[in-house]
């Protein structure tokens, strides 16, 4: 049986780094570029005339019409299911953590190697999240002055030792079934542990959970 490949659509407005990577991407057996957009608003119209869905989008921020900050926000709004990685030679810490805290999945600079490139797109579709040491050394300093447990309602609310225990093993980029293995309970049980974990932090996604224990400082990752 084949091996169901992870549909990815494109949109940037440099044609030649666009057509570029489609073509590199392409050369993997598992990825298929399905659809390729000038800027934002060409995207989001060409996804609403998809007959087949999209599994991630490869996202520019600097686009005419509609940038990638808006074109994320409107993603999340009305197709939450789509995962989202930033493409982009702004790699300042300030841009990533402001993407992440809007929903994307994962933020690679433009210079990043193929390699890498295809690392990123086969962890977000696995794991739904891909982040490298200096996206993680970004949302760690971003963290550092905002310091508490503010999205956390009340004491009913508290993280269990369980999900405590989950929550360091997202952090480090383990899958499902990874934890499970490492916990000895079913794949499942943590699902069900993570959704829990996403509804009291009020996180949009994995990704937002990884941002969520940097700033209440309930998990270690070495860098």
């Amino acid at each position: 049986m084949s091996q169901q490949k992870i549909r990815i659509a494109i949109a940037d407005d440099q044609v030649l780094f666009r057509e570029s990577i489609a073509s590199s991407i392409n050369s993997f057996d598992n990825l298929e570029v399905v659809m390729q957009a000038g800027n934002g608003q060409e995207l989001l119209e060409q996804i609403e005339n998809m007959h087949n869905p999209i599994d991630i989008v490869l996202l520019d921020l600097n686009m005419p019409v509609l940038n990638g900050k808006e074109a994320t926000k409107i993603l999340r709004e009305k197709h939450p299911e789509i995962r989202i990685v930033i493409l982009s030679f702004h790699n300042e810490p300030a841009y990533i953590i402001a993407m992440v805290e809007i929903g994307i999945n994962a933020y690679l600079d433009k210079n990043s190697s193929l390699d890498e490139v295809k690392e990123c797109i086969e962890s977000v579709q696995d794991k739904e999240y891909y982040f490298n040491q200096h996206t993680m050394t970004a949302l760690r300093k971003g963290a550092a002055g905002k310091t508490g447990r503010k999205f956390i309602l009340n004491e009913a609310d508290a993280l269990s030792e369980r999900e405590l225990e989950i929550l360091d093993l997202v952090c480090k980029q383990h899958t499902t079934a990874e934890i499970a293995e490492k916990l000895f309970i079913s794949k499942k049980t943590v699902e069900g542990h993570r959704n829990n974990l996403l509804l009291k932090t009020q996180s949009r996604n994995v990704a937002g959970l990884v941002v969520y224990a940097f700033k209440h400082q309930l998990v270690t990752v070495d860098l």
